[in-house]
């Protein structure tokens, strides 16, 4: 198992990096579309849905992936601008209020509103990964790379000190201790991507600027905490559905939502962070 994923991670590592770096910006979003289709695919098997309503949801999927696309790549700046806010703000509301009373209250709601769920959690990321990347690949890269340390972090953390359960109903190998891990971990990067931003001018200088990047490592850890919740929600879906990954895309990783849950609520939410900015 372990080779296989480090073969597949071999594989896949010089064609996201390729597209993130070389890519053109219509090119980029045809990527980024990719992946959101697959997650919404992928979404559609966690949800309860007949072959019909499956077939009919990835359907409309297609429809919103299209209108999306027309309006960015044709439609006015604005209304494009706009659009996306209006995503992260969305997803902000999703992932803050609906998503822990959604946990908390171990809710498993009809077939199409966990598939209206999907949307929130597809959408806003791919728009996201779009206005990120416009901001400079860099910056998409960092903001990637923290959820990555969050969970690297939570994952020793969790193996050597764990011993209080975060949430035992929805997955039982997370801890409170692993939470703590994965914070202390961002902390120092942060502070680790502070000091090289203030090193010289790069493309994080801006970012790091106010109040000495306190203001923008205190963020990082809210978006650290947004990780784990996007993961535990992800969990969830696949508990109630009897699936243990979302699917078999990616051998020895299980499938794209498997590795993208928890940056579904962390790039809409860095996105608007930084729109707001």
């Amino acid at each position: 198992m372990l080779k296989t994923r480090v073969l597949t991670a071999i594989a896949l590592l010089p064609v996201v990096l390729g597209m993130l770096f070389l890519a053109g910006p219509s090119a980029w979003a045809a990527f980024a579309m990719a992946i959101a289709l697959v997650s919404c695919w992928e979404w559609s098997r966690l949800c309860g849905f007949g072959r019909g309503s499956q077939a009919t949801y990835l359907a409309v999927s297609l429809a919103i992936a299209a209108a999306l696309a027309f309006a960015l790549l044709r439609g006015p700046a604005a209304v494009w601008a706009n659009l996306a806010q209006a995503s992260f703000i969305a997803s902000a509301y999703f992932w803050l209020f609906a998503v822990p009373l959604w946990l908390a209250l171990r809710l498993r709601p009809e077939p199409w509103a966990c598939g209206l769920a999907g949307w929130f959690v597809a959408w806003p990321m791919w728009a996201a990964l779009v206005v990120l990347r416009e901001a400079g690949p860099w910056v998409l890269l960092a903001v990637a790379a923290l959820v990555w340390v969050a969970d690297i972090a939570a994952y020793f953390a969790g193996r050597r000190f764990g011993r209080h359960k975060l949430a035992p109903a929805v997955s039982p190998g997370k801890t409170w201790e692993g939470v703590a891990g994965a914070l202390l971990g961002v902390l120092a990067y942060g502070i680790a991507l502070g000091w090289h931003a203030h090193a010289g001018p790069g493309p994080l200088s801006a970012i790091f600027a106010p109040a000495a990047g306190a203001i923008a490592v205190a963020a990082m850890l809210g978006l650290a905490g947004l990780s784990v919740l996007g993961d535990l929600f992800e969990s969830w879906m696949k508990r109630g559905a009897g699936r243990k990954d979302s699917s078999a895309l990616l051998p020895g990783h299980g499938g794209v939502l498997d590795r993208v849950d928890a940056l579904t609520p962390v790039l809409p939410a860095a996105a608007l962070l930084l729109t707001l900015a």
